[in-house]
Protein backbone atom coordinates (compact mmCIF):
# COMPACT_ATOMS: atom_id res chain seq x y z
CA UNK A 1 0.00 0.00 0.00
CA UNK A 2 1.30 3.40 -0.66
CA UNK A 3 1.07 6.19 1.94
CA UNK A 4 2.20 9.99 1.88
CA UNK A 5 5.83 10.30 2.93
CA UNK A 6 6.52 6.13 2.37
CA UNK A 7 9.41 5.35 0.81
CA UNK A 8 8.85 3.24 -2.43
CA UNK A 9 10.35 -0.45 -1.26
CA UNK A 10 10.60 -3.48 -4.34
CA UNK A 11 8.55 -6.49 -1.83
CA UNK A 12 10.72 -8.88 -3.44
CA UNK A 13 13.42 -6.79 -2.32
CA UNK A 14 16.01 -9.07 -0.05
CA UNK A 15 17.57 -5.84 1.56
CA UNK A 16 20.43 -5.46 -0.66
CA UNK A 17 18.44 -2.36 -2.13
CA UNK A 18 17.74 0.10 0.62
CA UNK A 19 14.63 2.45 -0.12
CA UNK A 20 15.60 5.40 -1.82
CA UNK A 21 13.06 8.81 -2.26
CA UNK A 22 11.47 9.83 -5.64
CA UNK A 23 13.70 12.44 -8.12
CA UNK A 24 13.48 15.69 -6.84
CA UNK A 25 12.41 18.62 -8.41
CA UNK A 26 13.46 21.94 -7.73
CA UNK A 27 11.74 25.29 -8.09
CA UNK A 28 14.50 27.64 -8.93
CA UNK A 29 12.40 30.59 -9.02
CA UNK A 30 11.32 30.17 -5.50
CA UNK A 31 14.63 29.17 -4.22
CA UNK A 32 12.66 25.59 -2.70
CA UNK A 33 12.56 22.48 -3.23
CA UNK A 34 9.54 20.17 -3.04
CA UNK A 35 9.57 16.27 -2.32
CA UNK A 36 6.75 14.86 -4.39
CA UNK A 37 6.13 10.79 -3.27
CA UNK A 38 4.13 8.38 -5.49
CA UNK A 39 2.52 7.60 -1.94
CA UNK A 40 1.20 11.20 -1.32
CA UNK A 41 -2.47 11.93 -2.31
CA UNK A 42 -3.51 13.67 -5.40
CA UNK A 43 -4.82 17.05 -3.22
CA UNK A 44 -1.61 17.04 -1.98
CA UNK A 45 0.13 17.07 -5.21
CA UNK A 46 -1.83 19.95 -6.40
CA UNK A 47 -1.35 21.68 -3.12
CA UNK A 48 2.58 21.71 -3.14
CA UNK A 49 2.63 22.44 -6.91
CA UNK A 50 0.75 25.50 -5.52
CA UNK A 51 2.73 26.85 -3.61
CA UNK A 52 5.38 26.19 -5.83
CA UNK A 53 3.76 28.54 -8.33
CA UNK A 54 3.14 31.66 -5.41
CA UNK A 55 6.36 31.13 -4.41
CA UNK A 56 7.97 31.77 -8.23
CA UNK A 57 5.32 34.55 -8.65
CA UNK A 58 6.80 36.12 -5.85
CA UNK A 59 10.01 35.78 -6.64
CA UNK A 60 9.11 37.40 -10.34
CA UNK A 61 7.83 40.17 -8.64
CA UNK A 62 10.52 41.03 -6.29
CA UNK A 63 13.03 40.54 -9.97
CA UNK A 64 10.64 42.79 -11.55
CA UNK A 65 10.75 45.32 -8.83
CA UNK A 66 14.27 45.50 -9.03
CA UNK A 67 14.61 46.30 -13.41
CA UNK A 68 14.67 49.65 -14.12
CA UNK A 69 11.33 51.23 -15.60
CA UNK A 70 11.85 53.86 -17.77
CA UNK A 71 8.15 55.27 -17.25
CA UNK A 72 8.55 55.35 -13.25
CA UNK A 73 12.35 56.68 -13.58
CA UNK A 74 12.44 60.40 -12.72
CA UNK A 75 13.47 62.84 -15.38
CA UNK A 76 17.03 63.48 -15.69
CA UNK A 77 18.10 66.66 -14.22
CA UNK A 78 20.29 67.22 -17.20
CA UNK A 79 17.25 67.09 -19.26
CA UNK A 80 15.79 69.59 -17.74
CA UNK A 81 12.33 68.26 -17.46
CA UNK A 82 11.40 70.13 -14.07
CA UNK A 83 10.96 69.42 -10.63
CA UNK A 84 14.18 70.08 -9.37
CA UNK A 85 16.70 69.33 -12.35
CA UNK A 86 19.51 70.91 -13.52
CA UNK A 87 19.51 73.56 -16.73
CA UNK A 88 20.19 72.69 -20.23
CA UNK A 89 23.52 73.86 -21.98
CA UNK A 90 22.72 75.65 -25.10
CA UNK A 91 23.39 78.38 -27.66
CA UNK A 92 21.50 80.91 -29.09
CA UNK A 93 20.85 83.69 -31.20
CA UNK A 94 18.54 86.87 -31.82
CA UNK A 95 15.95 86.86 -34.00
CA UNK A 96 16.77 90.00 -36.61
CA UNK A 97 15.12 92.09 -38.83
CA UNK A 98 17.60 93.04 -41.90
CA UNK A 99 17.25 92.83 -45.86
CA UNK A 100 17.16 89.89 -47.45
CA UNK A 101 16.87 88.93 -51.36
CA UNK A 102 14.11 87.13 -52.45
CA UNK A 103 16.10 84.44 -54.91
CA UNK A 104 15.39 80.73 -56.48
CA UNK A 105 18.32 78.33 -55.99
CA UNK A 106 18.77 75.40 -58.28
CA UNK A 107 21.32 73.24 -59.61
CA UNK A 108 22.43 73.76 -63.73
CA UNK A 109 25.01 72.39 -65.88
CA UNK A 110 27.85 74.60 -67.47
CA UNK A 111 27.12 75.10 -71.19
CA UNK A 112 29.87 75.75 -73.91
CA UNK A 113 28.71 79.55 -75.25
CA UNK A 114 29.09 77.90 -78.61
CA UNK A 115 31.40 74.44 -79.76
CA UNK A 116 32.02 73.43 -83.05
CA UNK A 117 32.79 69.68 -84.27
CA UNK A 118 35.80 70.57 -86.93
CA UNK A 119 35.67 67.95 -90.25
CA UNK A 120 37.60 67.94 -93.25
CA UNK A 121 35.40 68.89 -96.40
CA UNK A 122 37.50 67.04 -98.29
CA UNK A 123 39.85 63.22 -98.65
CA UNK A 124 43.04 63.64 -98.27
CA UNK A 125 46.26 62.71 -96.37
CA UNK A 126 46.65 64.92 -92.86
CA UNK A 127 50.02 66.52 -93.25
CA UNK A 128 49.89 68.57 -90.71
CA UNK A 129 48.41 69.29 -87.01
CA UNK A 130 49.50 72.76 -86.18
CA UNK A 131 48.24 72.99 -82.60
CA UNK A 132 48.27 70.82 -79.12
CA UNK A 133 45.02 69.30 -78.45
CA UNK A 134 43.67 71.31 -75.22
CA UNK A 135 45.14 74.89 -76.60
CA UNK A 136 43.35 77.94 -76.44
CA UNK A 137 42.93 79.12 -80.28
CA UNK A 138 41.68 81.85 -82.32
CA UNK A 139 38.93 82.44 -84.85
CA UNK A 140 40.72 82.14 -88.56
CA UNK A 141 43.95 79.91 -86.88
CA UNK A 142 45.15 77.19 -88.84
CA UNK A 143 44.75 73.91 -87.58
CA UNK A 144 45.33 71.25 -89.95
CA UNK A 145 46.96 71.03 -92.97
CA UNK A 146 46.27 68.40 -95.71
CA UNK A 147 47.93 67.17 -98.88
CA UNK A 148 47.58 69.75 -101.56
CA UNK A 149 49.40 68.73 -104.50
CA UNK A 150 46.43 67.19 -106.10
CA UNK A 151 44.31 70.18 -105.08
CA UNK A 152 46.55 72.63 -107.46
CA UNK A 153 46.91 69.74 -109.89
CA UNK A 154 43.11 70.29 -110.66
CA UNK A 155 43.10 73.59 -109.72
CA UNK A 156 45.47 74.09 -112.90
CA UNK A 157 43.79 72.18 -115.25
CA UNK A 158 40.32 73.92 -114.61
CA UNK A 159 42.61 77.21 -115.42
CA UNK A 160 43.82 75.65 -118.38
CA UNK A 161 40.30 74.70 -119.78
CA UNK A 162 38.87 78.12 -118.97
CA UNK A 163 41.88 80.07 -120.94
CA UNK A 164 41.02 77.01 -123.87
CA UNK A 165 37.21 77.71 -123.92
CA UNK A 166 38.08 81.68 -124.05
CA UNK A 167 39.66 81.37 -126.98
CA UNK A 168 37.36 78.97 -128.58
CA UNK A 169 34.74 81.74 -127.56
CA UNK A 170 36.67 84.62 -128.83
CA UNK A 171 36.67 82.74 -132.61
CA UNK A 172 33.41 82.20 -132.71
CA UNK A 173 32.64 85.53 -131.85
CA UNK A 174 34.38 86.47 -134.63
CA UNK A 175 32.90 84.03 -136.87
CA UNK A 176 29.77 84.98 -136.17
CA UNK A 177 30.58 88.60 -137.43
CA UNK A 178 32.09 87.50 -140.75
CA UNK A 179 28.89 85.47 -141.46
CA UNK A 180 26.40 88.13 -140.66
CA UNK A 181 28.44 90.82 -142.97
CA UNK A 182 28.75 87.86 -146.13
CA UNK A 183 24.84 87.35 -145.66
CA UNK A 184 24.59 91.40 -145.51
CA UNK A 185 26.25 90.90 -149.26
CA UNK A 186 24.09 87.93 -150.04
CA UNK A 187 27.12 85.68 -150.13
CA UNK A 188 26.22 83.87 -146.59
CA UNK A 189 22.99 81.94 -146.58
CA UNK A 190 20.81 82.16 -143.39
CA UNK A 191 21.46 79.22 -141.68
CA UNK A 192 24.75 79.40 -141.80
CA UNK A 193 24.49 82.73 -139.78
CA UNK A 194 22.14 80.98 -137.10
CA UNK A 195 24.88 77.96 -137.02
CA UNK A 196 27.66 80.52 -136.11
CA UNK A 197 25.85 82.54 -134.14
CA UNK A 198 24.70 78.93 -131.96
CA UNK A 199 28.27 78.55 -131.22
CA UNK A 200 29.61 81.38 -130.10
CA UNK A 201 26.41 80.96 -127.30
CA UNK A 202 27.59 77.57 -126.75
CA UNK A 203 30.89 78.62 -126.62
CA UNK A 204 29.96 81.55 -124.13
CA UNK A 205 28.08 78.64 -122.07
CA UNK A 206 31.75 76.76 -121.79
CA UNK A 207 33.90 79.40 -120.37
CA UNK A 208 30.60 80.05 -117.86
CA UNK A 209 31.32 76.30 -116.89
CA UNK A 210 35.64 76.22 -116.68
CA UNK A 211 35.13 79.56 -114.66
CA UNK A 212 32.83 77.77 -112.35
CA UNK A 213 34.96 74.67 -112.17
CA UNK A 214 38.40 77.02 -111.46
CA UNK A 215 36.09 78.28 -108.64
CA UNK A 216 35.00 75.21 -107.28
CA UNK A 217 39.04 74.13 -107.65
CA UNK A 218 40.04 77.28 -105.83
CA UNK A 219 37.72 76.10 -102.66
CA UNK A 220 38.84 72.81 -102.89
CA UNK A 221 42.40 74.10 -102.41
CA UNK A 222 41.42 76.71 -99.34
CA UNK A 223 39.47 73.64 -98.10
CA UNK A 224 43.24 71.87 -97.79
CA UNK A 225 43.72 74.70 -94.96
CA UNK A 226 41.37 74.05 -92.22
CA UNK A 227 40.65 77.17 -89.54
CA UNK A 228 39.07 77.60 -86.56
CA UNK A 229 35.93 78.66 -87.53
CA UNK A 230 35.56 80.63 -83.45
CA UNK A 231 37.53 80.93 -80.52
CA UNK A 232 38.15 78.92 -77.80
CA UNK A 233 39.67 75.57 -76.21
CA UNK A 234 39.89 72.27 -78.24
CA UNK A 235 39.44 69.13 -77.30
CA UNK A 236 40.85 65.18 -77.48
CA UNK A 237 42.74 65.00 -81.09
CA UNK A 238 41.22 61.99 -82.79
CA UNK A 239 43.29 62.24 -85.78
CA UNK A 240 47.02 62.53 -86.08
CA UNK A 241 49.61 63.32 -89.16
CA UNK A 242 49.55 60.59 -91.71
CA UNK A 243 46.15 59.87 -91.57
CA UNK A 244 43.39 59.82 -94.40
CA UNK A 245 40.84 61.82 -93.64
CA UNK A 246 37.04 61.53 -95.25
CA UNK A 247 35.00 63.81 -96.51
CA UNK A 248 32.05 64.35 -93.81
CA UNK A 249 33.58 61.39 -91.77
CA UNK A 250 31.72 60.93 -88.84
CA UNK A 251 34.58 61.27 -86.06
CA UNK A 252 35.13 65.00 -86.06
CA UNK A 253 39.33 66.07 -85.83
CA UNK A 254 38.48 67.89 -83.11
CA UNK A 255 35.84 69.57 -80.96
CA UNK A 256 35.97 73.19 -79.85
CA UNK A 257 34.45 74.54 -77.35
CA UNK A 258 33.85 78.52 -76.73
CA UNK A 259 34.38 78.54 -73.08
CA UNK A 260 34.15 82.81 -72.95
CA UNK A 261 31.54 83.80 -72.71
CA UNK A 262 30.19 80.49 -70.61
CA UNK A 263 26.37 79.58 -70.49
CA UNK A 264 25.01 77.92 -67.71
CA UNK A 265 21.21 75.82 -68.61
CA UNK A 266 18.97 75.33 -65.29
CA UNK A 267 15.11 74.54 -64.92
CA UNK A 268 13.14 76.29 -62.85
CA UNK A 269 9.45 74.56 -61.46
CA UNK A 270 6.50 75.94 -63.56
CA UNK A 271 4.99 78.03 -60.39
CA UNK A 272 7.56 79.94 -59.76
CA UNK A 273 7.54 81.20 -63.75
CA UNK A 274 4.97 83.97 -63.27
CA UNK A 275 6.99 85.25 -60.38
CA UNK A 276 10.26 85.24 -62.30
CA UNK A 277 8.28 87.20 -65.32
CA UNK A 278 7.03 89.42 -62.93
CA UNK A 279 10.54 90.50 -61.83
CA UNK A 280 12.36 90.16 -65.54
CA UNK A 281 9.64 92.65 -66.74
CA UNK A 282 11.74 95.58 -64.19
CA UNK A 283 14.92 94.75 -66.13
CA UNK A 284 17.48 91.54 -66.49
CA UNK A 285 18.14 89.69 -63.88
CA UNK A 286 21.14 88.77 -61.74
CA UNK A 287 22.41 85.18 -61.40
CA UNK A 288 25.05 83.69 -60.02
CA UNK A 289 26.80 80.48 -60.46
CA UNK A 290 29.42 78.61 -58.02
CA UNK A 291 31.03 75.07 -58.62
CA UNK A 292 31.09 72.85 -55.78
CA UNK A 293 33.35 73.07 -52.92
CA UNK A 294 34.77 76.28 -54.33
CA UNK A 295 34.52 78.52 -51.82
CA UNK A 296 35.66 81.88 -53.95
CA UNK A 297 33.33 84.45 -55.02
CA UNK A 298 30.17 83.11 -57.55
CA UNK A 299 30.59 83.82 -61.18
CA UNK A 300 27.90 86.22 -61.55
CA UNK A 301 26.05 86.85 -65.41
CA UNK A 302 22.38 87.28 -66.74
CA UNK A 303 19.51 85.94 -68.09
CA UNK A 304 19.58 85.55 -71.59
CA UNK A 305 17.22 83.28 -72.38
CA UNK A 306 13.91 81.69 -71.58
CA UNK A 307 12.47 78.32 -73.02
CA UNK A 308 9.34 78.98 -75.30
CA UNK A 309 7.42 75.88 -73.59
CA UNK A 310 7.21 73.74 -70.00
CA UNK A 311 8.81 70.54 -70.44
CA UNK A 312 5.13 68.56 -69.43
CA UNK A 313 7.02 65.58 -67.62
CA UNK A 314 9.13 67.48 -65.12
CA UNK A 315 6.61 70.33 -64.96
CA UNK A 316 10.12 73.06 -65.17
CA UNK A 317 10.77 75.76 -67.32
CA UNK A 318 14.56 75.79 -69.12
CA UNK A 319 16.52 78.83 -68.80
CA UNK A 320 19.92 79.94 -69.81
CA UNK A 321 21.83 82.67 -68.31
CA UNK A 322 25.43 84.07 -69.76
CA UNK A 323 28.44 84.88 -67.83
CA UNK A 324 32.22 86.63 -68.88
CA UNK A 325 34.26 83.54 -67.66
CA UNK A 326 37.18 85.55 -68.27
CA UNK A 327 38.66 83.43 -65.29
CA UNK A 328 37.56 80.02 -66.75
CA UNK A 329 35.90 79.20 -63.02
CA UNK A 330 32.67 77.64 -64.94
CA UNK A 331 33.30 74.16 -67.10
CA UNK A 332 31.73 72.49 -69.91
CA UNK A 333 29.82 70.09 -68.33
CA UNK A 334 30.04 71.18 -65.42
CA UNK A 335 27.27 71.44 -62.31
CA UNK A 336 27.15 74.49 -60.19
CA UNK A 337 25.30 75.62 -57.99
CA UNK A 338 22.56 78.38 -59.49
CA UNK A 339 20.71 81.25 -57.54
CA UNK A 340 18.54 83.63 -59.49
CA UNK A 341 18.03 87.02 -57.40
CA UNK A 342 14.69 88.45 -58.26
CA UNK A 343 14.26 91.27 -55.60
CA UNK A 344 15.51 92.60 -52.22
CA UNK A 345 12.87 92.11 -48.99
CA UNK A 346 14.46 95.00 -46.87
CA UNK A 347 12.59 93.83 -43.66
CA UNK A 348 12.99 90.08 -43.26
CA UNK A 349 12.96 88.89 -40.51
CA UNK A 350 15.79 86.34 -40.28
CA UNK A 351 17.11 83.29 -38.06
CA UNK A 352 20.30 81.13 -38.22
CA UNK A 353 18.75 78.01 -40.30
CA UNK A 354 20.02 75.41 -38.05
CA UNK A 355 17.59 76.93 -34.97
CA UNK A 356 14.56 75.84 -37.19
CA UNK A 357 13.58 72.48 -36.24
CA UNK A 358 11.45 70.11 -38.39
CA UNK A 359 8.81 68.17 -36.01
CA UNK A 360 5.67 65.86 -37.05
CA UNK A 361 3.32 69.48 -37.06
CA UNK A 362 5.60 71.32 -39.28
CA UNK A 363 8.54 74.28 -38.36
CA UNK A 364 9.46 75.16 -34.76
CA UNK A 365 12.18 76.84 -32.69
CA UNK A 366 12.67 77.12 -29.25
CA UNK A 367 12.31 80.72 -27.84
CA UNK A 368 14.28 81.75 -24.32
CA UNK A 369 11.88 83.99 -22.44
CA UNK A 370 12.43 85.80 -19.21
CA UNK A 371 12.71 83.20 -17.17
CA UNK A 372 15.35 81.35 -18.75
CA UNK A 373 13.26 78.59 -19.96
CA UNK A 374 12.45 77.43 -22.89
CA UNK A 375 8.90 77.39 -25.18
CA UNK A 376 8.24 75.39 -28.10
CA UNK A 377 7.38 77.93 -30.99
CA UNK A 378 5.77 77.09 -34.25
CA UNK A 379 6.98 78.57 -37.07
CA UNK A 380 6.15 79.14 -41.14
CA UNK A 381 9.17 79.25 -43.05
CA UNK A 382 10.07 81.54 -46.19
CA UNK A 383 12.68 81.38 -47.41
CA UNK A 384 16.69 79.46 -47.04
CA UNK A 385 19.28 81.64 -48.15
CA UNK A 386 22.38 79.60 -47.22
CA UNK A 387 22.94 79.96 -43.30
CA UNK A 388 20.04 81.98 -42.87
CA UNK A 389 16.34 81.20 -42.85
CA UNK A 390 13.37 83.57 -43.30
CA UNK A 391 10.49 83.48 -41.07
CA UNK A 392 7.55 84.65 -42.27
CA UNK A 393 5.15 84.31 -38.76
CA UNK A 394 5.86 83.19 -35.40
CA UNK A 395 8.68 85.00 -34.66
CA UNK A 396 9.33 88.70 -33.47
CA UNK A 397 12.47 90.72 -33.73
CA UNK A 398 14.90 91.20 -30.79
CA UNK A 399 13.20 87.20 -29.04
CA UNK A 400 15.98 85.06 -28.52
CA UNK A 401 16.21 81.09 -29.85
CA UNK A 402 18.07 78.10 -29.38
CA UNK A 403 20.56 77.24 -31.80
CA UNK A 404 22.31 74.44 -30.08
CA UNK A 405 21.35 71.99 -27.50
CA UNK A 406 17.55 71.06 -29.09
CA UNK A 407 17.54 67.25 -28.60
CA UNK A 408 17.51 67.68 -24.99
CA UNK A 409 14.69 70.60 -24.57
CA UNK A 410 11.13 70.25 -24.06
CA UNK A 411 8.87 72.93 -23.23
CA UNK A 412 9.64 74.70 -19.82
CA UNK A 413 13.40 73.33 -19.94
CA UNK A 414 15.59 75.39 -18.20
CA UNK A 415 18.53 76.91 -20.04
CA UNK A 416 22.04 77.86 -19.59
CA UNK A 417 23.58 79.63 -22.37
CA UNK A 418 27.19 78.19 -22.88
CA UNK A 419 30.20 80.20 -21.84
CA UNK A 420 28.37 82.12 -19.15
CA UNK A 421 28.50 81.60 -16.07
CA UNK A 422 24.91 80.40 -14.61
CA UNK A 423 23.82 83.01 -11.79
CA UNK A 424 23.49 81.73 -8.41
CA UNK A 425 20.28 80.94 -6.44
CA UNK A 426 20.30 84.21 -4.45
CA UNK A 427 21.27 86.40 -7.23
CA UNK A 428 17.83 84.67 -9.14
CA UNK A 429 15.79 85.16 -6.27
CA UNK A 430 17.09 88.65 -5.46
CA UNK A 431 16.77 90.17 -8.95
Amino acid sequence: MWSAGSEEQDPADTGKNKARPRPVKQDTYAGKIAFISRSEPRMGFIRSVSIAAAAAAVTLGALGCTAEDPAAAPAAGGRGRGGGGGTVPVTTAPVVNKPMPIEISIIGTAEAFSNVAIRSQITGQLEKVNFTEGDEVQQGQVLFTLDRRPLELALRESQANLERDEARAENAVLMNRRYEDLAKRGIATREQVDTSRADMSALAATVSADKAALENATVQLDYATIKAPISGRTGALMVHEGNLVRANDQTALVVINQVTPMSVSFAIPEARLPELKKYMAGGALRVTANPPNDDAKPAVGRISFIDNSVDQTTGTIRIKGTFPNTDRRLWPGQYVNVTVTLSMDPKAIVVPSVAVQAGQQGSYVFVVNAEQKVDLRPVTVGRTNATETVIESGLKPGETIVTDGHLRLVPGSRITVKGQSEQPADAKAAS
